[in-house]
């Protein structure tokens, strides 16, 4: 646990704020106070190479075609050796013999691939990590990647394309047809399910590059969400806690789907939907909206995209801004579960776990 004293005063605010909250300094807030405080994006101390590294290992294992494109070109740009993106791709280990990689790009890439896709990090690989970066450098990039993998989400849920005349350096190859012809419920300016936004073109920052084309990507996917608190206004804090435990039980996250099994039950969603969820039972014989939630959910971290089919009936029962702000909400607490999984954040001792089969 931190003490508040070893913070400066901007995290001394969130320690404060964090204290208030049903979970105090357990959880992800509590661990994020850890970090260095700096922009990990752009300027943390280990240099563009490694948080490239460590974006693009996130694409590769999450099957995120847009992300991948535009972070492993921009990977090669910043140094990571071509032959380092290749065994990424094919999701292969790295070693010493690699040009280029040392104990710290192998803590790297094994720390993303523990925590994004195996949902579980080991010891010998958190010692590694931690070993190879410190404490502060060690946050701050599960909190990168951690972020990016809810970048992945949001994008899959409304099928981001690149744009046609982008000329793919080093391809992802998919287990879905991704880079054939385009959907016909793709939008040919947003490049996207969602219809396109014309908003103006900022002038280029570069301290902060933008690396999604104009239009496209996560900028282009605000435009269409909600101001906070709306979610809760149209769909009600029951369905917000279905879609929680969703994404918890998806990415076998004990601690997440723990204390939101607890708050789920508080907020009047009933035992036989969380036993659907938990047990990941057949979608029969519970309501519409229910179904539509939990099958995003399984679209997601299952195909890592939502079909057209499902995508379309969600529309049909929430409308565009609600499915987007579902989206983020499964997108936040994707990355949620992969910090809590890469710190291995345990349950208090008087509580039992409710996920069975997690530790």
């Amino acid at each position: 646990m931190i003490k508040r004293e070893e913070l400066d005063e901007a995290r001394q605010k969130i320690y404060d704020e964090a204290v208030k909250s049903p979970e105090g300094l357990r959880g992800v807030a509590g661990i994020r106070l850890h970090a260095s405080g700096v922009d990990v994006r752009y300027d943390s101390p280990l240099g563009n190479r490694l948080t490239e590294l460590a974006i693009s290992t996130n694409a590769a294992e999450t099957d995120a075609p847009y992300e991948w494109t535009l972070h492993a070109e921009e990977a090669l740009r910043q140094g990571v050796e071509r032959e380092i993106i290749d065994l990424l791709i094919q999701k292969k280990p790295l070693t010493e013999q690699v040009k280029g990689v040392g104990e710290t790009e192998m803590a790297i890439v094994q720390l993303v691939r523990e925590a994004v896709t195996k949902h579980k990090v080991s010891s010998e690989t958190y010692a590694a990590a931690l070993k190879a970066l410190g404490k502060a450098n060690l946050v701050d990039i599960v909190t990168l990647f951690a972020g990016y993998s809810g970048t992945s989400v949001r994008l899959g849920v409304v099928n981001q394309h690149i744009t046609t005349d982008w000329k793919h350096i080093v391809p992802l190859q998919l287990p879905y047809d991704w880079a054939g012809s385009t959907p016909p419920d793709i939008d040919p300016g947003s490049r996207s399910r969602l219809p396109l936004i014309k908003t103006p073109q900022p002038p280029p920052n570069p301290d902060r590059p933008t690396l999604a084309p104009w239009g496209t990507g996560p900028n282009q996917l605000s435009l269409h969400a909600g101001k906070p608190g709306e979610l809760e206004a149209a769909i009600g804090k029951r369905l917000m806690e279905l879609t929680i435990l969703v994404t918890a039980r998806e990415v076998n996250q004990q601690y997440l789907w723990t204390m939101h099994e607890l708050e789920a039950a508080k907020v009047g969603l009933e035992p036989q939907i969380i036993d659907v969820v938990r047990n990941r039972m057949p979608l029969a014989g519970i309501g519409e909206k229910e179904a539509a939630i939990i099958q995003i959910g399984r679209d997601i971290f299952g195909k890592h995209v939502v079909t057209s089919e499902t995508y379309a009936v969600a529309l049909k029962l929430f409308g565009e801004r609600n499915v987007m702000d579902l989206a983020g909400l499964i997108a936040e607490q994707a990355g949620n579960a992969v910090i809590l999984t890469a710190f291995d954040q345990r349950l208090p001792p008087e509580q039992k776990p409710l996920l069975t089969g997690t530790p």
